[in-house]
């Protein structure tokens, strides 16, 4: 009779061992094969990020043949060549700008002179109207100039011409005032391209002398040469061009400027042989 009673007790002890571990092992998370996948490429996705920051390190990293390293390792000869660009590069700029500006002022000294010139009582009254820094006052009152100064021995020239003359110098000083700069950019123009060959032959030489001391032409002995020299040539170049485009654009415009300007004057001469007439 004691053993059946053993193990029934035995039987009932199991189960509520079982009931009460039931809900742990059923509440235990079960491990995906997309989780474990995940997982096994984390340290792939981590090495890839390093692998990213060290190449982009390496982008940013200071060019060894770059301008910096152009100006820190050439000699005296290279860095003269240089400032010479700049300053040839500035002197054009400067020009161009100062040109425009100048320009700019004339036409609308032009439009004051076409309004009010001609409607007022007398023509010295109508050229102390204008601005002093007009070049339309400047040539009529050269004009009243050489129309008073009819006199005298200068009276056996006829009037017209007189007066002509007169007009034809005051242009001539107008034409003369606005070419002012451009023999910079023209000069500019053709000898920039010369200075950077300079340059590109000095990097040259340098690379050779290289190459002779160390005995072999490997890249690393003449890369910093040559790159210098290519530096020269291009920065050679974007001071030429520019010069020679603000040359050409200058010039077009002062005939421009200069056809209202003539314009001006031959209705200034037909108005002083009308005056002197009557």
């Amino acid at each position: 009779m004691r053993k059946p009673f053993h193990s029934l007790l035995a039987s009932l002890s199991l189960s509520a061992a079982l009931l009460l571990t039931g809900p742990a092992l059923a509440t235990t998370p079960s491990v995906s094969p997309q989780t474990a996948a995940i997982g096994s490429a984390a340290p792939a996705t981590a090495v890839n990020q390093e692998a990213t920051a060290a190449v982009a390190q390496a982008t940013h990293a200071d060019n060894p043949y770059g301008l910096g390293a152009l100006w820190a390792q050439g000699d005296a000869v290279a860095k003269i060549t240089l400032l010479l660009l700049v300053l040839m590069s500035v002197a054009s700029w400067y020009v161009i700008f100062s040109k425009l500006a100048e320009q700019s002022r004339m036409r609308q000294h032009g439009k004051a002179a076409q309004g009010d010139f001609w409607t007022s009582v007398s023509l010295r009254q109508a050229a102390e109207g204008l601005d002093a820094a007009s070049p339309y006052r400047f040539i009529a009152e050269k004009g009243l100039e050489s129309a008073n100064r009819h006199e005298g021995l200068l009276s056996a020239v006829d009037f017209n011409t007189w007066v002509t003359m007169g007009l034809q110098r005051a242009l001539g000083t107008v034409q003369s005032r606005l070419q002012d700069g451009l023999a910079v950019l023209a000069t500019v123009g053709s000898t920039a391209p010369f200075v950077g060959l300079f340059g590109t032959v000095w990097g040259i030489y340098h690379a050779l002398v290289k190459i002779g001391i160390s005995g072999q032409a490997s890249i690393d002995k003449v890369a910093g040469p040559v790159g210098e020299a290519l530096i020269m040539t291009a920065i050679g170049l974007a001071v030429a061009v520019p010069a020679v485009l603000g040359y050409n654009w200058l010039v077009r415009r002062n005939k421009a400027v200069m056809e209202e300007v003539n314009a001006f004057a031959a209705d200034l001469h037909a108005v002083l042989l009308s005056s002197a007439k009557k």
